[in-house]
């Protein structure tokens, strides 16, 4: 498909620069079928029936961004994707500068040398020194918030809590699953008490997620890996939901593509563990979610195609046009959306 017909409208003050407070105070647009409605977050246990399961993504962002020297040269590096124990790979600003054998120093004792470039220009740095790598992260990274922010304000130490879900357990993701970012105990508990059950699973989100599609052709577009697992007793439970007439809710686009990834043709979903490059465009057919919440995707993005895919685009553009009339609160920090199709795909 091409890729414009996904591009949108959206005036830069629908930004979120920081989430709502108390968290599960940010809006809801309901999308059930075609129908579109102006709800909140704190509706979902009257939203959802008692049965559903909501799967949670538990990965857990690592200071991934750091800035550092190779002799008089900056380099700016935003970490993707580890390789190994000391081993990650790299998106780098000013990566022209860098050959394989050099050393870039980070600052607080920190240094990487690297090891190896792909053909996309990525690094694989590999960090010197006996620490384990998440404790240098510590000293010397920050947290790495989306472009869109960034550009807009630096991070700072808010964001050290507010850039992280309730979930997060499993260290290893350069991104929030943000849709996550809306949920606190007190919500919880009451979607308990209405019957609406709660599995995790971990998909460690890279920062090929705010990548931009350059290609002109949905099929022309790589999309880069991203390692996750469901083990096998989380896999029978969610299995037996789907078995019993509950419903598989996805809790960010995260959870919904590492199910997708487990499940075979007849929809039952299998252990699984590595890494998933999974595409989701209009055509796909869903085998194992039955509804997502998500927040609001950019223009012309691989999520906001996987949200096409699920609810139909011309259904998507009607509620992005709602939600803009209607001045929700756009992307990682902003408002969140319930989207059901009206028959499983």
């Amino acid at each position: 498909m091409r890729v414009d017909l996904f591009d949108f409208d959206l005036p830069a003050e629908l930004i979120a620069l920081r989430p709502a407070r108390p968290r599960d105070s940010a809006r809801l647009l309901l999308v059930d079928g075609e129908v579109i409605s102006d709800k909140a977050v704190l509706d979902l246990p009257n939203l959802l029936r008692p049965g559903d399961t909501l799967v949670f993504n538990d990965t857990r962002v690592i200071p991934a961004q750091l800035e550092g020297r190779r002799g008089e040269a900056r380099i700016g590096a935003t970490l993707h994707k580890r390789e190994g124990p000391r081993d990650w790979w790299a998106f780098v600003r000013n990566a022209k500068r860098l050959r394989v054998g050099d050393v870039v120093e980070f600052g607080n004792g920190v240094h990487a040398t690297v090891a190896d470039r792909d053909e996309e220009g990525a690094v694989l740095l590999h960090f010197e020194g006996e620490d384990p790598v998440e404790i240098l992260l510590e000293r010397a990274g920050r947290m790495p918030l989306p472009p869109y922010i960034a550009s807009r304000r630096p991070a700072d130490q808010q964001d050290r809590d507010d850039y992280q879900t309730m979930f997060a357990r499993e260290e290893g993701a350069v991104a929030a699953p943000t849709a996550a970012l809306h949920f606190t105990p007190t919500l919880i508990e009451r979607l308990e008490e209405n019957g609406i059950r709660r599995e995790t699973l971990t998909l460690h989100v890279g920062a090929g997620t705010f990548l931009p599609v350059k290609a002109e052709d949905t099929i022309e577009h790589k999309m880069h890996a991203e390692w996750g697992r469901i083990d096998e007793e989380t896999a029978e439970r969610l299995n037996t939901v789907r078995a019993s007439g509950g419903r598989l809710i996805a809790v960010g686009t995260t959870s919904l593509r590492l199910l997708e990834s487990a499940a075979d043709e007849s929809g039952i979903i299998h252990p699984f563990e590595g890494d998933t490059a999974i595409f989701i465009t209009p055509g796909y057919r869903f085998k194992a979610i039955d509804g997502l919440i998500t927040n609001f995707h950019l223009p012309r993005s691989t999520l906001f195609m996987l949200v096409s895919a699920l609810m139909d685009l011309e259904v998507m553009k009607r509620a992005y046009a709602h939600a803009v009339e209607q001045k929700y609160r756009f992307y990682s920090y902003g408002d969140a959306s319930l989207l059901l199709p009206q028959v499983a795909k």
